[in-house]
């Protein structure tokens, strides 16, 4: 269970750190400004109204299931390219990131189309105003337009990423991030002829700026001299539709895992939407904020897949199994930190979603819960990562499925809405369920990681 940390030493242990900090660090700024963009969206909707900012809610939570699940898939290139570098296969890399650029657009027209044909069903699961279901399906048609952008960009994101180029990530998302805040505000309150949206007009300015996120990577890694040796725009390529079959089998585990624990989240906010608007906006500020100290674990996660793969892709097993190692150590360590100013600044961190003095009381107690999730969830999220870098996705999701949906979703059911077990919780037995779902993953990662290194290891040494 150490990862041989023991051995490695202590020179070696702060050098892989670096690395790991050095690989992660832009990642999780650009991430943290992605997901800033929702935090946005929630914050400026929210002073809008109560109304405005449940109809967010609700659309993000469709939004987000779709295209973290597209993502995932789209991830599979992270273990592809990264063992091609750790291999020495300069030749292959260019070639490889522009059919996974191929592959990632055909994965976002799919969501586009599945984001339009689910709102018909989606308004017969609902039972609120119709002005705010309207606003749903507002949001949900702009934010489905910048849906194959999003997945191009991903793709551009596993090219440069692999490559150990991080820092570009982060500029553009920075730059996205900025740009968003007027696009929201042109388009909630109908500036320069504009239609007044309101808080659907949220879900309008993410798509364009998806547009620009994509379009902007791909024209900063174009002129970058020092990946010129790869070939990504030097020449073109056409599909090639034989090799999409083997990212797929490679992604589809990984996005069902991040379908799985996202999609317990949105349908936690499908399940509680009948308890009202003050219920919805407030667990939807917790789970906001919670998604965005998220990107720090997730960060790690994937700069460790990044790192193993290219530690596989040279042969390098021992190197594999402590890497893993440190970054659950560097996980764990900046959890503990997020989890202590979540519990100090629970309340001043709601006042900035709302000035409903409900939601921010209802808010605070939920923060609790989010609290005491982040070292297990930190633990799942960087333990999946490393198993990407094995290009080991199946038993991940399986495990993602019995610890989410069995026991996030299905416990939450039992203790929120029946009197089964105890008393009804309400929302609260829904965020104690994730709490025990998230731990039950976190240990069952850790120690397949463990063995799965292990085992690698020892096959070297045969």
């Amino acid at each position: 269970m150490l990862f041989h940390l023991n051995h490695a030493g202590l020179p070696r242990i702060r050098q892989e750190t670096r690395t790991l900090i050095h690989l992660a660090l832009p990642m999780m700024i650009a991430q943290i400004a992605q997901v800033a963009t929702g935090f946005v969206d929630t914050v400026m909707a929210g002073q809008v109204g109560t109304d405005d900012l449940a109809a967010v809610s609700l659309g993000a939570s469709v939004f987000i299931t779709v295209y973290v699940t597209l993502m995932g898939i789209v991830t599979a290139l992270n273990p592809m390219l990264s063992q091609q570098f750790g291999a020495g296969d300069t030749d292959q890399i260019g070639d490889t990131a522009r059919q996974g650029i191929w592959f990632a657009l055909l994965l976002g027209l799919f969501g586009v189309l599945l984001m339009l044909a689910i709102q018909p069903l989606l308004r017969q699961w609902l039972s609120l105003p119709d002005h705010v279901e309207d606003m749903i399906m507002l949001y949900i048609s702009g934010t489905a337009i910048g849906m194959p952008a999003a997945m191009m960009h991903r793709a551009l994101h596993a090219f440069a990423s692999s490559l150990n180029r991080t820092r570009p990530i982060m500029i553009v998302s920075i730059i996205t991030l900025l740009l968003n805040i007027p696009l929201n505000y042109i388009l909630i309150h109908g500036l320069f002829g504009l239609p007044k949206m309101g808080g659907a007009g949220c879900g309008w300015a993410t798509g364009i700026v998806m547009w620009f996120n994509a379009i902007t990577l791909f024209i900063y890694l174009a002129r970058n001299k020092p990946l010129a040796k790869y070939g990504l725009t030097q020449r073109f390529s056409a599909p090639q539709w034989q090799r999409f079959p083997a990212m797929l089998k490679l992604g589809l585990p990984i996005g069902l895992s991040f379908f799985v624990e996202v999609s317990l989240f949105s349908f936690i906010a499908l399940l509680i939407s009948s308890l009202g608007t003050m219920v919805v906006a407030s667990h939807q500020a917790v789970l906001n904020f919670s998604s965005l100290i998220y990107m720090i674990p997730q960060s790690i996660a994937t700069a460790l897949s990044i790192r193993v793969g290219q530690s596989i892709g040279a042969g390098d097993y021992l190197g594999a199994r402590v890497i893993s190692g440190i970054g659950i150590a560097l996980g764990i360590g900046a959890a503990s930190l997020t989890m202590l100013l979540v519990l100090g600044f629970r309340s001043d961190i709601l006042a900035m979603y709302s000035p409903d003095p409900a939601v921010i009381a209802l808010g605070s107690t939920l923060m609790l819960f989010a609290a005491f999730y982040q070292l297990t969830d930190a633990m799942q999220t960087v333990a999946s990562g490393a198993l990407r870098g094995y290009k080991i996705s199946t038993l991940p999701m399986i495990i993602h499925i019995i610890s989410f949906w069995g026991l996030g979703l299905g416990l939450g059911i039992v203790l929120g809405k029946t009197d089964w077990l105890m008393p009804r919780l309400g929302v609260h037995g829904f965020w104690a369920a994730l709490v025990v779902s998230l731990s039950v993953a976190g240990l069952a990662l850790v120690t397949y990681l463990s063995r799965v290194s292990r085992q690698r290891l020892h096959r070297q040494t045969l």
